[in-house]
């Protein structure tokens, strides 16, 4: 019973997640492993953003780096997926890349091997710093 209610709170939850972002957002999605399939498909490498809606510096980067000028270049060259820590769907992804605190983003190549990560929260200008690296590094 506890699993069915965990299961419906986040079936709930999910497509509310994911449309509550600014405009200018990086097209979220909210499944790891569709994210994986896509970038397969698509030969982009991925950010994984785990967050969660009580983290203070999580729904910074939500709402001012995400959509920032400085980012909105770099985003279609990757496909993005946001992941609550909360929703227990998340928790093997967050235990496989040693989710310990967040905002923690988490980057990986086309074929979903681990390039790097981030934890904390950063600015606008260093957060597009971070993705042309990791862009070039994805090459």
């Amino acid at each position: 019973m506890k699993k069915l209610l965990t299961f419906l709170a986040a079936a709930i939850m999910l497509p509310v997640m994911a449309s509550d972002f600014p405009a200018g957002s990086p097209k979220f999605g909210t499944d790891y492993k569709a994210a994986l399939e896509t970038a397969k498909k698509e030969g982009k490498p991925v950010v994984l953003v785990f967050s969660a809606a009580w983290c203070g510096p999580c729904q910074s980067m939500k709402k001012n780096v995400y959509p920032s000028a400085e980012v909105k270049p770099l985003q279609d060259k990757f496909v993005w997926a946001y992941l609550d820590t909360d929703v227990e769907a998340n928790a093997a992804a967050a235990e496989k890349y040693g989710v310990s605190g967040i905002p923690h983003v988490q980057f990986l190549n086309k074929d979903g091997k681990d390039i790097g990560n981030q934890v904390g929260g950063v600015s606008p200008a260093e957060f597009a710093g971070i993705l042309n690296k990791v862009a070039e590094k994805a090459k």
